[in-house]
């Protein structure tokens, strides 16, 4: 027997709200065995970056090949990617281990507002991380950088949600959180099959630090554990709105605090055998 085995592979985040610590609690949260290769050591709190000192990538690679090589793996986050050159390593670990169910979250820029990925690294990310990935998971600002515009209402969303596809994505999971409003419209599309948007009432709380490290880690959790690309989406965006009301009125730190992970965990959970690895 097995637990369902899922990588995160992201930078840390000191303030424990996103990064590899949202992503593992999140794992753990959802009843699967959470593993990490770190790519970056990120002094932060609920206010600021304050810096960043990136793992070199033979580090990344010894990490990665540590891991797979004897734990196996389900299924993968890949998150906080600063630099062209762990980009690379990432995509040529994904090819030489066949990693199953990637979710790609193109983090570039902290919820403090600091930009977290160079520009070189942008594109090298687009062409090589794209096609390997079962779902992409911009939010707005991301989606913009990424398409070359600024997106301000739902129309911009489907249109910059079909571009991505468009640059190899074969799924797009757009996260229409900073539109104003009452309601968060979420898109998601798929390669050949129509738009699914996902609305919520807006929760009115400070502690959204890790939303985004949450909710791919959450889709990765739900593809280890058997779900179809779709349900997973729409669980792992059921469980970030529950973390959010949870933990809207908890006080953590002076500025965006986190989510509350663990509001109702469930137990471990554990495969058969032949489980996919």
């Amino acid at each position: 027997m097995q637990y369902p085995r899922v990588l995160t592979i992201a930078g840390s985040d000191s303030g424990g709200g996103a990064g590899i610590q949202a992503d593992l609690k999140t794992f753990a949260a959802l009843g699967c065995y959470g593993m990490s290769a770190i790519t970056a050591l990120t002094a932060q709190n609920t206010c600021e970056v304050r810096s960043i000192h990136s793992v070199p990538p033979e580090m990344l690679r010894e990490q990665i090949d540590a891991v797979v090589q004897d734990i196996g793996v389900c299924a993968v986050k890949v998150g906080m990617l600063h630099c062209a050159e762990i980009v690379h390593t990432v995509a040529h670990a994904i090819d030489r281990y066949v990693l199953p169910h990637v979710v790609l979250d193109p983090v570039m820029v902290a919820t403090s507002g600091a930009v977290l990925i160079d520009q070189r690294a942008v594109e090298t990310l687009v062409q090589q991380l794209f096609p390997r990935s079962a779902i992409v998971t911009p939010n707005l600002d991301e989606a913009a950088l990424l398409v070359g515009k600024p997106l301000t209402s739902p129309q911009d969303m489907a249109e910059a949600a079909q571009a991505l596809l468009g640059r190899g994505a074969h799924a797009v999971l757009l996260k229409g959180g900073h539109l104003p409003g009452p309601t968060v419209t979420d898109l998601l599309l798929v390669h050949g099959q129509e738009p699914i948007w996902m609305a919520t009432p807006r929760i009115d709380t400070p502690n959204t630090h890790g939303t985004g490290c949450t909710l791919s880690s959450a889709i990765a959790a739900h593809l280890a554990l058997g779900a179809s690309l779709v349900d997973a989406v729409q669980r792992a965006h059921d469980f970030v709105a529950q973390a959010l009301r949870s933990g809207a009125a908890v006080r953590t730190g002076h500025g965006n605090g986190p989510l509350n992970h663990g509001f109702g965990p469930a137990p471990m959970r554990i495969l058969p055998d032949d489980a996919p690895a």
